[in-house]
């Protein structure tokens, strides 16, 4: 056991623990910890900050809202239903577009009127929200994911997650669906995590269910060398979230539309470690670099800049030059 443990600090691999006291418990205060956990005042901050998000066409509160239910969903190109303070992608309906008096999901299957009642009802019961007490229902734009990631997702959505340390972007990975986590990009469900070069975007190596995997499990494609477009400007939306929000722990969730480009999905005050893993990179001396760096007079840009920088000193097998 000892042994174990001096070989993962050689490593550099942080602990669960070593997370929760050093960076959630101190640099993220309770008071604030709202601002992401309710998605509702997430979207509320981002559009304030000018950072791209997929439309809120509405919410549902309350039973009485549910008079409004057809009409939010009336939407050709489909739409999400979400828990406001849902998480790990519980409660996530996605509807395709109408199907035969009904809607189509993603999975394939019709959903009549009743079916998604039924389900807007859960999600204000509380059923999928953090602490289980009486939730809202959000409405919004379906994302129409970049077919860059066609060769190595299935039947989903993939999603960037942008880890930030007082504002500074330093680790990253994109979170592939398979059939296994039902067209979810989630990894506790079985999606893929596939780190990525901070400097340019460009995906590494990957990992699912904790294990090492150099292919994606459906489509056998590699996962490497794919290049993640406009990835400048994903590394500024999660350098911007850092001041939205006050949290100096932090993940962005960013998807890549085909049409609108990259739009902000949520943020998380406690981001897990499997990053680790998809990176193949123990991350404590990159914790320690960017928990001390001098981010005086630096702008959100300035910020992004020094993580690139970190990032070649601290991860020299991994980043480009």
């Amino acid at each position: 056991m000892i042994g174990t443990w001096i070989a993962l600090r050689k490593a550099g691999l942080l602990g669960i623990n070593e997370r929760n006291l050093r960076l959630v418990n101190d640099l993220n205060p309770r008071r604030l910890m709202r601002l992401v956990n309710d998605k509702t005042e997430t979207k509320r901050l981002a559009i304030e900050a000018n950072i791209p998000t997929p439309e809120l066409y509405g919410l549902i509160r309350n039973p009485l809202d549910m008079r409004n239910l057809d009409k939010l969903l009336d939407k050709p190109d489909g739409c999400v239903i979400k828990p406001a303070n849902g998480s790990q992608g519980n409660g996530i309906q996605v509807i395709l577009g109408p199907m035969r008096g009904g809607w189509r999901r993603s999975n394939g299957q019709r959903a009549l009127f009743e079916d998604l009642k039924f389900h807007v009802n859960n999600v204000l019961s509380g059923m999928y929200s953090l602490s289980g007490q009486p939730d809202v229902a959000m409405i919004e734009y379906r994302v129409k994911f970049d077919e860059v990631f066609d060769p190595i997702s299935f039947g989903g959505v993939p999603d960037i997650r942008i880890i930030v340390l007082r504002g500074i972007p330093f680790v990253a990975m994109v979170r592939l669906p398979t059939a296994e986590s039902d067209g979810k990009a989630n990894l506790h469900k079985g999606g893929v995590g596939v780190g990525l070069d901070l400097v340019n975007g460009r995906t590494l190596h990957g990992m699912q269910n904790g294990k090492t995997t150099e292919i994606h499990p459906d489509t056998a494609n590699p996962l490497s060398n794919l290049s993640v477009p406009h990835w400048d400007a994903m590394l500024l939306m999660a350098a911007k979230a850092y001041e939205v929000t006050g949290l100096g722990y932090l993940g962005a969730d960013i998807v890549l539309d085909k049409e609108k480009g990259p739009l902000l999905l949520e943020l998380n005050a406690r981001p897990g470690l499997a990053i680790q893993i998809a990176n193949r990179l123990g991350i404590r001396p990159l914790v320690n670099a960017t928990l001390t760096a001098n981010t005086d007079g630096l702008d959100a840009e300035g910020r992004v800049a020094l993580a690139k920088k970190l990032f070649r000193e601290y991860a020299p097998g991994l980043a480009t030059a």
